[in-house]
């Protein structure tokens, strides 16, 4: 548990960062992932296992990040990894999305406007050669400033007091990050740091550009009317595309 003098903390242009990372089979990426923390003081890793069966685990172990287990499930895993977290300011980040260079000057300075600002996350560059891409970057990007709906992959961050008064994420199947973020839009603002979080193109290269583009789009549209959230899931993992 967050210590007060933590939570109460005022100084947010020298607050520490915890940089809380799930993972599942990704030794592969987290490398990559861990790399892009390492630019900055005052930051620690703290990396939470879903139950991976390849190499992961000690491959971040090896990279100095701590590691946590839990059971499969990335909103059950951040939230360990809050739990577990000693900084001021937390950063989710996905194991296959590394952040921009300066990243912890530029997430304090988003969280310093206290009160105004309640949490914030990178602009979305995809690392991938496909044309199409560019323009899904430039929607996500846009939709991100205008309606401060920004997603997982952009890397979300908000101050550790924050984050439990909003109650964390939701421990639900999929759209853990839109619902948190839809919550803390009630509180104030979410910044958007022009600077980008740069994620893998690979789900968009294994299954195409199009279709997964098509599939992410039925997901936030099942799951604003209220589908079911374990077959949204099922949808977004190409298990079932004809129902919801």
């Amino acid at each position: 548990m967050r210590t007060a003098n933590r939570v109460m903390h005022q100084n947010w242009e020298t607050a520490k960062i915890s940089v809380i990372i799930p993972m599942l089979n990704e030794e592969t990426n987290i490398e990559l992932a861990i790399a892009s923390t390492r630019s900055a003081p005052a930051v620690e890793v703290i990396a939470v296992d879903g139950g991976s069966a390849d190499g992961t685990v000690a491959l971040a172990k090896s990279l100095g990040a701590t590691v946590l287990s839990t059971t499969t499930g990335r909103a059950r895993q951040m939230n360990a990894g809050a739990k577990a977290a000693t900084g001021e300011i937390l950063l989710f980040l996905h194991a296959d999305t590394r952040l921009p260079v300066g990243f912890a000057d530029l997430v304090r300075a988003a969280l310093a406007s206290e009160g105004a600002v309640v949490a914030g996350a990178f602009s979305l560059k995809i690392d991938g050669a496909p044309r199409l891409l560019r323009w899904i970057e430039r929607g996500v990007n846009w939709r991100s400033r205008l309606f401060q709906l920004p997603y997982g992959d952009q890397a979300i961050f908000l101050r550790a007091d924050t984050f439990d008064k909003a109650g964390g994420f939701p421990e639900q199947p999929i759209m853990e990050d839109f619902e948190l973020v839809r919550r803390l839009q009630r509180s104030g603002k979410i910044a958007i740091v022009p600077e980008p979080a740069v994620t893998s193109a690979r789900r968009w290269l294994q299954s195409g550009v199009f279709a997964t583009t098509l599939v992410n789009q039925l997901v936030i549209l099942g799951y604003l009317l209220g589908c079911d959230r374990e077959r949204l899931r099922q949808l977004y993992r190409r298990k079932k595309y004809w129902r919801f």
